[in-house]
């Protein structure tokens, strides 16, 4: 069975987040919410903290929508802490970053690099009933975008919220939408 439609499996994850002590993020504390899960290869690192700044201007906006980023690496919490207090891009980040150094999250999703112990550059989409809506994943290169990324979670809760409805490429919210149905074969 691919991912797109599976069920997110329980898990336990220590988190570290600016303002806060350490805390434990389980798969329960994600029921009922829209969740992204942007998996990088590791803490100190180059494409990694332009992307989690790019995500970091989105956040607001995210939560805003009712969504919340988890960042996720093999790297400890305690690495995780160390590299916010450390680096200009990633001090100013305010979304939850779980450690993954046992491999649990990274294996789950199918992003763990069995030859390095890092994951792969990889985001996924969980709707609140916990089942992976979207997903992509780049190689080590190539950054992500964060604006394209709220582009697709808006189709995705708006797919969610009208039954019966799609949303085309490059669909931006207040666009047509389609209706799929025998009329449309062949006409698109």
């Amino acid at each position: 069975m691919g991912i797109i439609g599976s069920t997110l499996q329980p898990f336990k994850a220590t988190a570290f987040q600016a303002g806060k002590d350490f805390f434990d993020v389980t798969s329960e504390d994600l029921a009922g919410k829209w969740s992204v899960f942007f998996f990088y290869p590791a803490d100190w690192t180059f494409v990694c903290p332009t992307e989690l700044e790019d995500m970091g201007e989105k956040y607001s906006q995210l939560q805003a929508m009712g969504v919340e980023v988890y960042a996720v690496s093999t790297d400890t919490h305690f690495s995780h802490k160390a590299w916010h207090d450390n680096s200009d891009k990633i001090s100013k980040l305010t979304f939850p970053f779980l450690g993954d150094q046992n491999h649990v999250l990274s294996n789950q999703f199918g992003v763990l690099r069995q030859d390095s112990g890092l994951a792969d550059r990889a985001t996924f989409v969980v709707d609140p009933d916990g089942v992976i809506q979207i997903m992509e994943i780049t190689c080590e290169g190539v950054g992500r975008n964060a604006n394209e990324l709220t582009r697709k979670i808006k189709a995705a809760q708006y797919v969610r919220a009208n039954p019966g409805q799609v949303c085309p490429a490059a669909w931006e919210e207040g666009s047509d939408t389609l209706a799929p149905s025998l009329d449309l074969v062949g006409k698109i």
